[in-house]
């Protein structure tokens, strides 16, 4: 039965595969043509950020179609003349108000039973709105979606959890006061360092919800309401950001995805709604940054809090954010026959630095070491190696409250992405994996995605969780399993 709310989905996209039309074969090359597949968790980054990585081809702004040159029977070149000037006023309009954006209809659903949450994973439309406008000072982006959301139980706008009709991405001015200066102000998109969907100086807020049901991978960065500063010399650049209000992560909270509670000891959902003590001061951000000849080098520091929940208020029944000091630095450039990264970070646990607070995160050292090649035409492989080491251990395990699960001192992570693009670039198939040998977990994201043309892209992908015990992190999704498909037309 929820394969069946499904299958509308696969037919827009089976459906555009057979009547779309598909990719055109290089010249002189006959045959039938064929037709489209995931984050321990990074995206090549918009913008030149290092290590961030879209697979996602990007749609061209502003393209449209005009008239040809065939002649056409009366009636018709009537309706094409008629037609022709308001297409063409569109176009003028929208390029005139650097407008663009895209329409997308999204539906998943679960592979197995959930009784915590709904069998529909996701079943969504959106609208998104670019505008860009320059002056002669400055410049304005404004981004916003207009969403209808079916599994939502409500509709009320809250740009901070990203819940409601509108989810506001980007309104921000951008202008140069000085030659080597760059200033941003108000909501953007933030991300730097070098790891491929794993994040340890990347402190800037993530919306896992959205990662975890099947919405474009895109939508795993959550917007920061901030103040960005660029400093650039030629021994040094700097970034300097501050939020005067903490953006945490649009964290797994049981309204849409299931999780180990451990105050019940059992995977919960709706019946066990997390809800946080969200704190109101300021965060601040720092990275220094320069290349030695092939090599990129940066240095990182942050000054706020746990971005998703690290701690418990028994008395109020609370989520905490403590806070949280993180220091660190990295290292990408060539490496062999392609690219290497190193990535560190010391997570100093601020309101518990003697780790003996049960009801508190634990100061924490992490690592991470990553490689990409291509290994064939159009395939590329990358691997990542990643370590947690959580400090104070003993007293950690002497504090510990009995029948609350115990975790590992050490937990290691390996992640691999596959990567193959064929029928002229046009189609991509991608499977992302992250295992815990350690934890004994898994979670695997196989994704299809097919450009059909310069507007429409189609995707069917899914989201799949293991492992031996219901409290690890990956295994503790065990039951929102999920299939989805999707169609995207840009404009």
């Amino acid at each position: 039965m929820r394969f069946a709310a499904l299958l509308p989905w696969l037919g827009v996209f089976f459906g555009s595969l057979v009547f779309a039309g598909e990719p055109g074969l290089p010249p002189g090359l006959g045959g039938k043509k064929e037709p489209a597949l995931p984050s321990g968790l990074n995206m090549p980054a918009p913008g030149g950020q290092s290590g961030k990585r879209i697979d996602e081809p990007a749609l061209p702004g502003g393209l449209g179609k005009t008239g040809g040159s065939v002649p056409q029977p009366q009636e018709e070149a009537d309706t094409v003349s008629r037609s022709g000037p308001l297409l063409k006023s569109w176009a003028d309009a929208r390029q005139a108000l650097g407008l663009s954006g895209f329409w997308e209809a999204r539906g998943g659903v679960r592979t197995g039973s959930d009784r915590q949450e709904k069998d529909l994973s996701i079943a969504e439309t959106r609208l998104q709105l670019q505008l860009a406008q320059h002056f002669k000072i400055t410049s304005l982006n404004l981004t916003a979606d207009f969403i209808y959301d079916h599994v939502a139980d409500r509709h009320s706008i809250n740009l901070n959890t990203g819940r409601g009709w509108i989810d506001l991405r980007n309104a921000n001015l951008f202008f140069s006061p000085a030659s080597f200066m760059d200033v941003k102000v108000g909501r953007q998109i933030l991300t730097w360092g070098t790891g491929d969907l794993l994040f340890i100086n990347d402190l800037f807020p993530k919306d896992w919800n959205a990662f975890f049901i099947g919405r474009d991978e895109e939508y795993l960065k959550a917007p920061s309401d901030a103040v960005k500063a660029s400093l650039f010399s030629g021994w040094v650049n700097v970034n300097i950001v501050y939020a005067p209000e903490f953006d945490a992560d649009r964290f797994i909270d049981g309204r849409r995805l299931s999780y180990f509670a451990d105050s019940l000891g059992e995977i919960a959902g709706r019946n066990a709604v997390v809800n946080p003590n969200r704190p109101d001061d300021g965060e601040l951000f720092l990275r220094l940054y320069r290349t030695f000849g092939a090599y990129e080098s940066a240095i990182y520091f942050y000054d706020g809090r746990w971005k998703s929940p690290g701690g418990f208020d028994p008395v109020n029944n609370l989520a905490l954010f403590p806070k949280l000091r993180v220091t660190g630095g990295s290292v990408r450039g060539p490496l062999a026959k392609g690219i290497g990264n190193i990535e560190v970070g010391y997570y100093d646990s601020h309101d518990d630095r003697k780790g003996d607070n049960p009801l508190l995160n634990n100061s924490e050292f992490r690592v991470l070491a990553g490689y990409e090649q291509e290994i064939a035409r159009n395939l590329t492989l990358g691997a990542q190696y990643y370590l947690e080491q959580l400090l104070d251990y003993n007293r950690y395990l002497r504090s510990l409250p009995g029948g609350i699960p115990v975790r590992d001192e050490t937990r290691h992570l390996l992640t691999a992405r596959l990567t193959l693009l064929t029928h002229s670039q046009n189609v991509m198939w991608s499977l992302f994996t992250y295992y815990s040998p350690s934890d004994q977990d898994f979670y695997f994201r196989p994704r299809v995605n097919y450009k059909i043309d310069d507007h429409w892209i189609t995707e069917i992908g899914g989201n799949f969780f293991g492992g031996q015990n219901n409290h690890t992190f990956l295994g503790q999704f065990r039951n929102n399993n999920n299939v989805y498909a999707s169609v995207r037309y840009g404009f």
